[in-house]
Order: structure tokens, then sequence, then C-alpha cells
């Protein structure tokens, strides 16, 4: 099942919002955002997981209704910091689940990693148009998400900047005039290390990306290439195209952010400067566009813009991505849950980097074949993937 361009509602004015994972990067530029139009958007809910100053500024900053912490000890700090505000406190992760549910029309999803999806799923079943920062949603469950959506009438507009290049350019009236969808990804910083280099990466390398400013999962998976995996499972349930015409591209300038191939010959790109505030001013003006702050690109000042396969012995998690894709059921899931458990360790210093995608990969072959009908199918094949995951990892 894909996304399609639902027919855009009446407009009201201004637009209510909720921001999940407001403190994060992608959720920070949506602040940044919104503070710049304060008569077009009107704050329902923020949320983040402890940064409670940095929460507790941005909702006196935008007059939010609700912020919510996901983690419940920060409840009295919360409280006490929107003293005075007008801004109600909560806490807990059933919280940030109620924040999603209240009354907004539209609801940027960008909490990291799986403790998004229940928030996500509760947006989608009040018919919400979601933003969706967040890959592991459709990643874990992306039939079980777009079902949803489909049911309650809502919309779904990718944010990634992969994603919402295609979004952009693709001619869903008419899908069987596509010939591929090409992803195209930075690389990274270690694009032109060799495997000995890459056994001996520290955190901290694999942290400083060469383009983009990120948290620290995104960050490494953009280094070890498996954003890159998590995002051909994401095009396949968006986009009405089949996993074999669905390409990685390296780009190391971060311009072109992906492309559309047509039966004709045409191929139609978006290009930009590597700002996140430009993919997330599409979502969030849709279907208008608004503008941004970001640095306008001048490709005379750039000059050249390069192109090159991906290096598939140094970047393995392409492979073990599309073969999950392939495999279907409950592998995309699996895959997930052991890449955050098995980056989540790296960052701690307890596998080195090449270690990750080896353990996605046994973690993969160690699995059952789970059954994912519903989010608590969803939840219980996570929990039990990284219990496996873990036991693979030698402290």
């Amino acid at each position: 099942m894909a996304v399609t361009r639902s027919q855009p509602r009446a407009e009201t004015a201004p637009r209510r919002i909720t921001i999940l994972g407001s403190t994060g990067s992608v959720g920070g530029n949506t602040v940044d955002l919104v503070q710049r139009q304060p008569d077009t958007f009107q704050v329902e809910a923020l949320t983040a997981n402890n940064n409670v100053a940095r929460l507790a500024e941005q909702a006196r900053r935008l007059g939010a209704r609700l912020a919510v912490a996901a983690d419940a000890s920060c409840y009295r700090d919360l409280k006490k910091a929107l003293s005075g505000s007008g801004t109600e406190a909560a806490a807990g992760p059933e919280a940030v689940i109620e924040a999603a549910s209240r009354p907004a029309e539209w609801v940027m999803a960008s909490i990291v990693g799986l403790a998004g999806l229940e928030p996500t799923m509760a947006a989608a079943k009040r018919g919400a148009i979601i933003g969706l920062a967040n890959k592991e949603c459709l990643v874990s469950a992306g039939d079980v998400l777009m079902k949803e959506i489909a049911r309650r009438g809502g919309t779904l507009l990718p944010v990634d900047s992969e994603h919402s290049a295609i979004f952009q350019v693709f001619d869903f009236e008419n899908a069987d005039k596509v010939e591929r969808i090409i992803l195209t990804a930075s690389g990274g910083p270690f694009r032109e290390m060799d495997i000995a280099a890459m056994a001996r990466v520290t955190p901290e390398q694999a942290l400083a990306h060469p383009n983009w400013n990120m948290g620290a999962k995104i960050s490494v998976d953009s280094a070890t290439m498996m954003n890159k995996g998590l995002e051909l499972i994401e095009a396949r349930h968006l986009f009405p195209v089949p996993e074999e015409r669905i390409e990685i591209l390296v780009h190391p300038q971060s311009v072109v952010h992906s492309l559309v191939d047509y039966v004709d010959g045409s191929v139609l790109a978006q290009l930009g400067t590597p700002d996140m505030r430009t993919p997330i001013s599409y979502a969030l003006g849709w279907p208008k566009r608004m503008p941004t702050p970001a640095p306008r690109l001048s490709l005379a000042e750039i000059g050249a813009l390069t192109f090159e396969a991906p290096n598939p012995e140094c970047f393995p998690a392409l492979r073990v991505a599309r073969q999950a894709l392939q495999a279907g059921g409950s592998a995309p899931a699996v895959m997930n849950a052991a890449n955050e458990v098995a980056v989540e360790s790296f960052l701690g210093g307890r596998i080195g980097f090449l270690d990750i995608v080896r353990i996605v990969e046994q973690t993969l072959e160690a699995a059952p074949d789970f059954r994912l009908e519903s989010l608590a199918d969803v939840i219980n094949a996570d929990n039990e993937t990284r219990e496996i995951a873990k036991g693979l990892i030698t402290y």
C-alpha cells in the first residue's frame, strides 16, 4: 500500500499542530519554522524525552497548550518550569500517546526509534495529517500503519529529505509511467575508507556527519548506510514501485535529494541545500509551500555534482536491508530492532563499528517469523528481537 495525495482539506487559520519529539533535531527545526509564522500555527502539544529545560522553553515561546516529557520522573521539574505559563504539564509514555490523540490537524512524528510508533499510531487513528520523520514506524509496522491511515482517511507526508524529494516529483496519477525511484545518499563520513580502517572507527568519528546535523542514532545509521536500507523499505511503503526498481546512489554533496525516472527518459529531481527545514516546511505547509530561512542553492558556487554506486563490501547494510525487504513478513521489523540494539551498543563502546551490521544479520538468522497484524504484534516482535540481539553481543 502506498501513500497517495489525498484531497487537501479546507484550510483553517491558524493550523493546529502537535510536535512529537520537539527537542530533537527534526522537532527543533519544526519549532524554528513555526515560531517564524506565529499567526499561521497554533501549537496543541509538544513532547520530549527528558530535556525539560528545552521543552519548557519551547512551550512558553510557542504558547503550547500541553507539554509532555516521556520520562515520568521529569513531571515535577516540568511542572515547575512551566509555572505561570498557562501550559499544562504531563509526563510518562501514556501521556505522550494522549498528546498525539488530542485534536491537532497536523502532527509531526519525529520521536526516534520504535518509541515513536504508538504515538504515531494514535495520531493515525483519528485521521490526522502526519508529517513522518520516524523511519522505524514504516520499517517495523508499515502495513499496520498504512492500513490504519487509509481506514481513518488520514494523510501521510514524508519528511525525510529523500522521500520528500520523491513525493514532490512523483506523478501519483500516472504511477505506472515511473520506471525507477533513485534514493541518494551522502555516503556518510566513511565513504572513502577501506574495511581495515572502518574496523577502528570510534563513536565520535561516526557522529561527525559531513553534511547534516542529526541525532546520534541517525548519524550512526548514516555512517553504516543502514539509514539508506531503512529508507529503501520506507520507499516501498510510500510509493507504488516494486523493490527491484528502487535504487540507491551515492551523492556526496547532498544537493540532489532523490530522483524519479520516467518511461520517456525524463528524470525529475528535487534539489536544495542540505537543510532539514526545507522538507519539513513542505510537509508543514502542505498543500502550499511556505518560506524558510534555509540557505539558497547556488549551483555556480558548488561547481560540480558527483555520483557513484555504493561500495557493497564496505556497506553491507544495504544488502541486508534489501534481503529483509525481499523476505517480507517480520524481517524488516527484526532488522530494525536489532539495529537499534547494535547501534546503542556501539555508542556505549561495547562493540566495534563493523559489528553493528554483523549483529543485525545474525539476529535476522536467529529470529522467528513473527506474525504482524496489529500494533501489539509489532511491539512483541520488537521486544523479543531485542533480547535475541542482546544475546549475540559479547560484553
